[in-house]
């Protein structure tokens, strides 16, 4: 199949028009009408399909652009004096030339290869005529030029046409992306959107969500009712204010919290973004906004003589004259500028520049890093980079050849070779929380081509998805095919001209990793927006609500019922006792009876209750963001925090939230001896005494073999001497044994030099050999530079011959390197230097692989004790003959096409993996968070079982469970790794369940095996453990277990961390913590809660949330009493009216005692504490009561009933037996009586006083006192004055509080409740 146009393969091939990038178009079956020719006898399939070729842009033969070789003429003078892509000359192809429908393509050495050239319309240059020697003739010759004679805005305009004739994305399919182009399909905006509401669906979802409760319904339905004539009692706003109040303060907050996400996002969505934009060469880019032109190796030439050099070319015959038999340069294919695009304009296809510290905004392929971008320029034709020959179709490699070994490489070839390797670091602990730097490479197809061919190539990749460690593409290179010729290339064979590479997740970086390396990256966008691999891991934000509001709905639930029953009863009284007697005229039928008393107990139901318990929540996360023991705390999520007492689950991330992420070397053991602390003193002493070169020659430099004889010191004894040559030994092993590369970078005027690796673990042992005597001073691929931190003077120089990376599976690590002797001198041949073989690992895999000895494993197991990373380190040395048939074997099982690994393998543990000699044991301490330690064991004393849920490996993550105490000493730790058969999970389930207090420690695989298979067994033995870490875990992992955790216990779950990768098991949590990590906010934004230090959760769970919790209970059922206890009176007062349904308190005093008369005594109740908080930390078992629920349970709801009936009942009952029966001399006794009772309540229910409720229950009596003047509309104001009117106020008073006060003490006598044992002690 002939591939697409090498610029915009989405176009299909016959349209008529293109992007701006379109040029003059050949079809080359026209070109060669013998090639379509099917039914031409004598010649095959074959032939006929080798004939045929894509329809390709003219550009690509435009005469221009030769080959910069050190031994290139081409067009001479000509072809170096041109201006890149505006000053290129071309020769007009006419339609009646003969020749080979083929490439004009570099190197060619044939006479007869030439190529058709097209001369671009400038004013004032005429257009020569060209003459074809070639064998081949071409007939009936045809061009297309749609876009040739049209201007560049004509291009321009297509563009929103161009939009709408897109497809739309199939997010099920993989997609072909043409880098630079417009595609052809519609991909998603790259819009960041974490709100939850749109302006359109704002009312209907918050009006549903707050309506699906009960108890908001049942306030809805009676303020309806009111619209009723029949069965309006009172004030209509009396039902209709409370409501619309409580919905407006909803309302208000979740619309601030959306406008606050969306301002978020919208600093997101705005960050600004460097992009490379490809125009056509020679043209204007555009004027409608300033662009900044991109220069590099291809687009630099001098421009001195351009104006002398144009006349030149008139003469085209005598430039291909001179051409013949060297090759012709290709021009560049696009001219590159650099624009400035928001985030949010990013679209797929989009070439990113991105640099140090940037975040990266969409899922990206690497297609270049660059050191510098002005170092990939050129200050002279000789200096061309060797790699643009995967721009040729032909290379002369005899004159590459000489001009290399004539001429000396310069320091900016250099540069250029190192900055052309492609490689960079990314931090990807926002998006899975593993800590290490990660490698990044580009392929070399991308890599080695000038950024002006690089819309000469087509990436396809995979359907979106969220496997952040998973990635299969490809890159293609995409020039037209050479059909016709009979030259091979010399890059492939077969003359293939489609250069097709694989791209994996080396290539890529993903939304929200951050570039860590100095070097320039080019990146192309492939994913975006919400099909990025962070978005597609990232759960909805959904609307939490807190478990008080679930109980206090089911307890709303129940006094309703009791509302119905007793309004039907009320009315099956009133004909029952009616009898017979038909109802007189004008009297309510039976149903508007049952439902005027619906709406008259409708405060048994207090509407109160939402809005004390709201103001209440508001002042419970005043009280955490005004903590002084908690600075920079931030409630997001205000409608929780009574569930910060009910918390049984906690889900901790690792990297940045239990752990510093800080690495440091604590303890170096080598054989005999070992070193920590003050102890790394006599360390730097060997090292200094070893690494001291006693040659007089500066350029001496130090080898394994010549260190410790010429540095010895004589005084000393034997075993001292051993075991300083030990030491320096695993000191120069250390120092060499690594992916360390230093980086120096200017801040504040000074000159910084900083490490970047892969793993944090290697800086800090490269870190530590800097400090005792042996610096890293420069490295590349090559080899590596160490010298005296002191002096700085070279002290040992080595060529690294092969590296072995680190791998999950293999963990280890090794080098070989040679030594150079002298410091000035050039490679060294094999013979001339030592070689030695270097490598590190953890004590499973390098205790087999080192010689017998008798100390290592007690040692690695006495580090890993102490809760430090382990790494066992040897050496071993290897002769010419030994390395060589190595490299050769080597080689071999490179090449292998199936088992490569296992060959691989299998060579080097037969040559270099055996008998290593041990050297040491180092151990490393990833740094815990302030108070991690005691944080955890207060946390698992308040009855909270921990999971550590991490995306870290194994080994790392049983060292920081042991190091934090999270495991106990001793405890047996049960490691389920790599599980892929059913049948063995099954035998860890049944272990599990038959050793319950052991340790669980499972991989992201197994868990997954887990999930689903046995989704269920797992969880219920796993939520018996007190301990699981789960390692290598998935962001979606993380979310699914805190789910099922959910579902299966019913319980209570808090999620805690720092990163991106974390936001997914916040978000799935009853409550999630954010905590401000170093590396960003994410984590922060999306929690309910954000704390600065992981032991700040002690406080916010055992001393806020208890209170919170304590206080909203005690608040509800405070309210529900209240509410209750006025409509007992009703129930009583309509009784002695034969069963009539007619209001007792009416309009304002109904108004009245809900707000003025009880609101603020009730409310301060916010304020009341059992326990100080000094108690509350000493003691965290009192947290472990608070999961039961029993502050606010049936039991307590039904105490609060019966109270609230008794004394309705009395204070009702003897006003009316006491004055009259109906009368405003009753009102005024039971109401008097009812507020002070109330009053009363709340003081005896108080155990902490705080000055607030002392004025609140004060100035609240004063207040009433004071308004009874205004209320002779409802009492009977003489009788006020009198001293009836008081006895029977303080009788009725304490009949009705004294045998509920006397009932509460002797209970907390008989049992008293836990805080109080506490505070006797």
């Amino acid at each position: 199949m002939p591939p697409p146009s090498a610029h915009h393969p989405a176009r299909p091939p016959d349209s008529p028009v293109d992007d701006s990038d379109s040029d003059l178009e050949l079809d080359l079956e026209e070109l060669d009408p013998q090639s379509t020719d099917a039914a031409r006898p004598g010649r095959s399939v074959d032939q006929q399909q080798q004939q045929r070729g894509p329809r390709i842009a003219l550009r690509n033969l435009r005469m221009g652009g030769l080959r910069r070789g050190a031994n290139r003429n081409g067009y001479g003078e000509l072809g170096r004096s041109q201006d890149g892509g505006d000053e290129d000359a071309e020769a007009l192809l006419r339609d009646d030339g003969d020749g080979d429908n083929s490439r004009y393509s570099e190197g060619s050495a044939r006479g007869d290869d030439d190529a058709p050239l097209l001369n671009r319309r400038v004013s004032g240059a005429r257009r020569p005529r060209r003459s074809f020697s070639t064998t081949g003739s071409l007939r009936n010759l045809s061009l297309r030029l749609p876009s040739f004679m049209s201007a560049v805005t004509a291009d321009q305009d297509k563009g929103d046409d161009d939009e709408e004739d897109k497809e739309e994305d199939d997010p099920s399919a993989s997609r072909q992306v043409a880098v630079g182009g417009s595609q052809s399909t519609r991909f998603p905006p790259n819009i960041i959107s974490n709100a939850k509401y749109t302006a359109w669906n704002f009312l209907p979802v918050t009006l549903y969500n707050e309506f699906s409760f009960f108890f908001n319904m049942y306030f809805l339905l009676v303020a309806l009712s009111q619209a009723i004539p029949a069965l309006r009692i009172g004030y209509l706003t009396t039902y209709i204010a409370p409501l619309a109040f409580v919905l407006m303060i909803t309302l208000g907050k979740e619309a601030y919290d959306d406008i606050e996400r969306r301002r978020r996002d919208n600093e997101a969505n705005s960050e600004e973004y460097t992009v490379l934009q490809f125009g056509e060469p020679g043209r204007n880019f555009g004027t409608s906004r300033s662009h900044r032109r991109l220069k590099s190796s291809t687009s630099r030439k001098g421009s001195k003589r351009h104006m002398q050099d144009r006349d030149r070319l008139s003469d085209i015959q005598e430039e291909e004259e001179r051409a013949e038999g060297e090759g012709l340069r290709q021009s560049p294919s696009s001219q590159v500028f650099e624009i400035s695009k928001k985030s949010k304009d990013l679209k797929v296809g989009d070439v990113l520049k991105l640099s140090k510290g940037q975040r990266v905004p969409a899922d990206v392929i690497i297609l270049k890093c660059l050191t510098h971008e002005l170092r990939v320029q050129r200050t002279s034709e000789e200096a061309a980079p060797r790699e643009e020959a995967l721009l040729l179709d032909h290379v002369d490699d005899s004159a590459q050849g000489t001009s290399s070994s004539t001429q000396q490489p310069t320091a900016d070839e250099e540069v250029a070779k190192s900055s052309s390797t492609g490689e960079t670091f990314i931090r990807t602990d926002q998006l899975d929380g593993e800590t290490d730097w990660k490698l990044r490479l580009a392929s070399p197809l991308s890599q080695n081509l000038a950024s002006e061919e690089l819309v000469c190539l087509r990436v396809t990749g995979g359907k979106p998805d969220k496997k952040v460690n998973e990635f299969a593409g490809t890159l293609e290179l995409m020039p037209p095919r050479p059909d016709g010729m009979s030259t091979p290339y010399t890059q492939g064979s077969d003359g293939d001209a489609i250069k097709t590479v694989p791209l994996s997740i080396d290539n890529t970086a993903w939304a929200n990793t951050v570039i860590a390396s100095q070097a320039t990256t080019l990146a192309l966008i492939l994913y975006t927006g919400p099909q990025t691999r962070s978005a597609l891991s990232t759960s909805p934000s959904r609307s939490k609500t807190g478990l008080l509001e679930y109980e206090i709905n089911s307890l709303t639930k129940i006094l309703c019922f009791l509302t119905l029953a007793l309004s039907i009863i009320l009315v099956a009284l009133e004909n029952i006792k009616r009898g017979q007697t038909p109802p007189q005229p004008g009297q309510n039928a039976w149903y508007v009876k049952i439902m005027r008393f619906l709406v008259l107990f409708s405060t048994i139901v207090p509407i109160s209750l939402r809005v004390n318990l709201d103001l209440g929540k508001s002042v419970y996360s005043w009280f955490i963001q005004r903590d002084p023991g908690m600075p920079g705390a931030v409630v997001r999520t205000s409608t929780i925090p009574e569930d910060l007492g009910r918390i049984e689950y906690l889900l901790s991330d690792k990297t940045g939230t239990l752990t510093q992420n800080e690495m440091e070397m604590k303890k170096i053991h080598v054989g005999t001896v070992s070193y920590a602390n003050e102890a790394m003193d006599e360390v730097s002493d060997y090292v200094k005494q070893g690494f001291h070169s006693t040659s007089t020659a500066e350029s001496a430099l130090i080898t394994p073999s010549s260190t410790f004889t010429s540095a010895m010191n004589v005084g000393t004894t034997r075993t001292r001497r051993e075991i300083g040559s030990r030491v320096r030994d695993v000191v120069l092993a250390l120092a060499l044994c690594h992916n360390v590369t230093p980086t120096t970078e200017e801040e504040d005027g000074e000159i910084v030099t900083s490490y970047q690796a892969s793993s944090p673990d290697e800086i800090a042992i490269v870190r530590w050999t800097e400090s005792v005597g042996l610096r890293l001073a420069s490295r590349d691929r090559q080899g590596m530079v160490l010298a005296s931190p002191e002096t700085g003077k070279p002290v040992v120089k080595v060529r690294i011959l092969d590296i072995f990376p680190f791998t999950s599976e293999g963990k280890r690590m090794g080098v070989v390197v040679q030594f150079f002797e002298k410091l000035h001198l050039g490679v060294p041949t094999l013979e001339s230097g030592e070689i030695w073989f270097y490598q590190k690992g953890a004590d499973t895999v390098m205790s087999s692989i080192v010689a017998a000895n008798d100390w290592l494993d007690e040692e690695t197991a006495n580090m890993a004790r102490e809760g430090l990373r382990t790494l066992v380190v040897g050496r071993k040395r290897l002769s010419v003959k030994e390395y060589q048939e190595f490299s050769a074997k080597y080689q071999e099982a490179s090449l292998a096409m199936s088992g490569r690994e296992a060959g691989i393998q299998a060579v080097t543990s037969q040559y270099l993996e055996r008998d290593l000699e041990l050297l040491g044991v180092t151990g490393v301490e990833d740094k815990l968070q302030k108070d991690v330690k005691p944080s955890l064991e207060l946390l698992r004393n308040a009855g909270i079982k921990i999971w550590m849920l991490t995306g870290d490996k194994v080994e790392t993550a049983r060292c920081v469970a042991v190091s934090s105490k999270l495991v106990a000493r001793g405890q047996y730790i049960h490691t389920i790794a790599k599980l892929r058969r059913k049948d063995s999970a099954q035998e860890h389930l049944d272990f599990l369940r038959s050793k319950t207090d052991s340790c669980l420690l499972i991989d992201g695989e197994s868990l997954g095996m887990f999930l689903t298979h046995y989704r269920t067994e797992f969880v219920s033995a796993a939520v018996q453990l007190p301990t699981v870490v789960a390692c290598r875990c998935s962001p979606t992992q993380k979310a699914e277990v805190a789910k099922l955790i959910k579902d299966y216990t019913k319980k209570r779950v808090c999620c805690i961390g720092d990163g991106g990768n974390d936001v997914s098991m916040i978000q799935a949590a009853d409550v999630g913590v954010g905590i401000v990590g170093k590396e960003g906010r994410q984590a922060s934004l999306a929690a309910d809660f954000s704390i600065e230090q992981f032991h700040h959760l002690t406080k916010l769970l055992v001393w806020h949330g208890r209170n919170s919790y304590k206080r909203s209970a005690k608040l509800a059922q405070f309210v529900i009493h209240r509410g209750l206890i006025i409509a007992v009176c009703q129930t009583m007062y309509s009784i002695a009216l034969n069963f009539e349904p007619e209001g007792l308190y009416k309009d304002w005093l109904l108004v009245g005692y809900a707000t003025v008369y009880t609101a603020m005594p009730v409310l301060s109740l916010v304020l009341d504490k059992d326990v100080d908080e000094n108690l509350a930390s000493l003691y965290p078992e009192l947290y472990k009561e608070l999961t039961s629920g029993r502050s606010l349970s049936y039991r307590t709801f039904f105490v609060w009933v019966f109270v609230s009936i008794y004394q309705g009942c009395l204070i009702q009952g003897l006003s009316q037996v006491l004055t009259e029966v109906n009368g405003p001399r009753m009102v005024a006794v039971s109401y008097t009586v009812l507020v002070l009772n109330e009053l009363l309540m709340v003081a005896i229910e108080i155990t902490t006083w705080h000055w607030v409720m002392v004025i609140s229950i004060v100035g609240t009596f004063l207040m009433y006192i004071t308004s009874v003047p205004f209320l002779g509309a409802y009492f009977d104001l003489k009788f006020l004055l009198s001293v009836g009117f008081l006895w029977r106020v303080a009788a009725i008073g304490a009949i009705s509080l004294i045998p509920t006060y006397a009932g509460k003490l002797i209970r907390r006598t008989m049992k008293p409740p836990s805080y109080r044992k506490v505070q006797g002690i």
